[in-house]
């Protein structure tokens, strides 16, 4: 049997009905990506120290505010749709380093220092995170 043949073989096993359900499986399929897959938009961030939460503000206009910690104060930024550890006194920077935060659920841990930053909003990324 050829390729030929096999390709003839497969289309004479097609039905109409076979495909509507083709063509409406795919359609659900585009709808689905449009309908669920949603960029998570933050409206806040969520500030804690030493497991407190320290403050919870929108992220509509630019600020900065130092936030005391286990090792000392932690600076943050905020702009209109994101935030970031502008400074920490942690020895790695890592909090620093992963810089401007823009979608819902992300976080920056300051571990040392115990300050983090949450961005709150539809469509988190993570259903919970713990340390």
């Amino acid at each position: 049997m050829n390729a030929a043949a096999a390709t003839f073989s497969w289309r004479a096993l097609m039905r109409p009905g076979d495909v509507v359900t083709l063509v409406g499986a795919l359609a659900l399929c585009v709808f689905s990506v449009f309908a669920l897959w949603r960029d998570g938009a933050p409206d806040g961030v969520e500030i804690r120290a030493r497991g407190q939460v320290v403050a919870r503000l929108a992220l509509d206009a630019p600020r900065r505010l130092e936030v005391d910690g286990k090792l000392g104060k932690t600076v943050v930024e905020i702009a209109p749709g994101q935030a970031r550890i502008a400074a920490d006194p942690g020895p790695r920077q890592y909090c620093v380093r992963q810089g401007w935060l823009r979608q819902a659920g992300a976080v920056a841990i300051c571990a040392p220092n115990e300050v983090s930053i949450r961005l709150t909003g539809t469509g988190s990324d993570h259903d919970s995170l713990a340390y």
